[in-house]
């Protein structure tokens, strides 16, 4: 467990499933103590329904999160320089982070996270896979930045 980074970038894929669940329950567990974005390798894809329904069975909204790419970051306003720590939650981003940073002083760590889309037959047997891989992020957030503060 360590101390709260002042700026924390979450990357996977797509920036539809992974990444918006640990930007949104990082910004849940620590409010404004840390800076929290998320991005992907791409950003071809809207915000998985599933990954917003699970999410919120624990009071996270993901309804407004926009995806977005580690190019469409500047773009928007922020710069990759001003992040202590990337946090990628799949091989590519991870790679693709390290590609990035490799000219800033800026930690980046790998988790490896489930990816739950496509798997299971029906609603239900969905859900529980989203469910692990929410459950996976929290677990991995909590051990490493500790638990929140009331």
């Amino acid at each position: 467990m360590g101390k709260l980074p002042n700026a924390v970038l979450f990357c996977c894929d797509h920036n539809a499933t992974r990444s918006p669940m640990a930007e949104g329950m990082m910004k849940q567990f620590y409010g404004r103590e840390v800076y929290v974005q998320s991005v992907g390798v791409k950003a071809d894809l809207d915000t998985d329904g599933f990954a917003i329904a699970v999410c919120s069975e624990i009071g996270v909204d993901l309804e407004r999160h926009q995806a977005r790419s580690f190019h469409e970051l500047k773009e928007m306003g922020d710069d990759l320089g001003a992040f202590d720590l990337v946090i990628a939650l799949s091989p590519a981003s991870y790679h693709q982070a390290l590609d990035l940073t490799r000219f800033y002083h800026i930690e980046v760590e790998h988790w490896a996270i489930m990816d739950p889309t496509g798997l299971g037959e029906g609603r239900e047997a969905r859900l529980h896979y989203y469910r692990q891989t929410r459950d996976q992020i929290r677990d991995h957030i909590l051990a490493r930045f500790g638990q929140p503060k009331a």
